[in-house]
């Protein structure tokens, strides 16, 4: 395509439409769905999201549904029953907000979307790179050059938020008799409190948390898989496997490893960071090795029993 420019568009993002092969207009922000090129002309996002963008959104989709089942969990009381069917249905909102979400994005109607390529942090916050050719005006182009990786969380949020409030609250009421009227919603409380943080963290820090979060993932999974056998006082094999519940809490925490060291290695080479794999029961048996040593009432005996 033959495109000639007088005069190059200032700033990172500034560009001109391209009409019918030919360049038309000032220099200004470009539509949505698209970004300025090397030659500062707006150009249509037509690419695939890379395997590294697919995992980001899966995280960012996995953060309500991880709250959810905490706070479940916390606030179910003792009836396991209620506690299992709210946590299918905290699946179920998510899963459907997410499908729904998918099917509204370009292309309309298919599980795909087409998205710009993230080329560097300041894609995140163009609005922080807008130029200011003489030094008096300022040329606003801000935009969404790493769409639809901005909006489309926000937009899941809000599926998500909408079908929890359509589905929990009558599940809640049929299923959780034994708990008092205020307690039995408690976990629909927390999560009118933690999706706008949620929506605040993904606006702010949307960039940030791009590149790190397959370490926030590798860091929190193995912080909270110690504290849970901590607090579970699980020292041996035996213990580990006394309850199904255990075993559920530890290979979730297993595929947090793996997912966290497949999207690090996605930054340098996958098939020679695969092996790494292998490692991911290596928190559990070091902790299962070395918690006889650690123990707090064995090291206040060695203690007291001391010259």
């Amino acid at each position: 395509m033959d495109v000639s420019v007088t005069s190059r568009c200032p700033g990172l993002y500034c560009g001109r439409l391209l009409v019918n092969g030919s360049v038309e207009g000032e220099c200004g922000v470009c539509p949505r769905g698209e970004r300025a090129n090397q030659e500062k002309v707006c150009e249509r996002c037509d690419e695939s999201p890379e395997l590294y963008d697919w995992l980001y959104l899966g995280f960012m989709a996995m953060l309500p549904l991880v709250l959810h089942w905490f706070f479940i969990e916390r606030f179910s009381g003792k009836k396991s029953s209620s506690a299992l069917l709210q946590h299918v249905t905290a699946a179920l909102e998510c899963s459907v907000s997410a499908l729904v979400t998918l099917l509204l994005t370009e292309p309309v109607g298919l599980l795909s979307i087409r998205s710009c390529r993230v080329q560097m942090l300041s894609d995140w916050y163009t609005m922080l790179y807008n130029p200011s050719p003489d030094y008096v005006h300022t040329l606003h182009c801000t935009q969404e050059a790493v769409y639809p990786l901005y909006t489309i969380v926000l937009i899941y949020y809000a599926f998500c938020l909408v079908m929890m409030m359509l589905l929990r609250p009558l599940l809640v009421k049929k299923i959780a008799c034994g708990l008092g009227k205020s307690d039995r919603f408690r976990s629909i409380y927390a999560a009118l409190y933690f999706f706008p943080i949620l929506a605040v963290l993904q606006a702010v820090g949307g960039g940030l948390l791009y590149y790190a979060f397959p370490y926030i993932i590798l860091v929190l999974s193995l912080v909270t898989l110690a504290v849970y056998m901590s607090v579970s006082k699980i020292q041996s094999f035996k213990t580990l496997v006394a309850k199904k519940k255990r075993l559920v809490v530890l290979f979730s925490h297993w595929l947090l490893h793996a997912y966290a060291i497949i999207s690090i290695s996605l930054l340098d080479k996958l098939e020679v960071a695969l092996p790494l794999l292998a490692l991911v029961p290596g928190p559990t048996l070091f902790y299962i090795a070395t918690a006889k040593f650690t123990e707090p009432s064995r090291i206040l005996s060695e203690g007291s029993s001391g010259p």
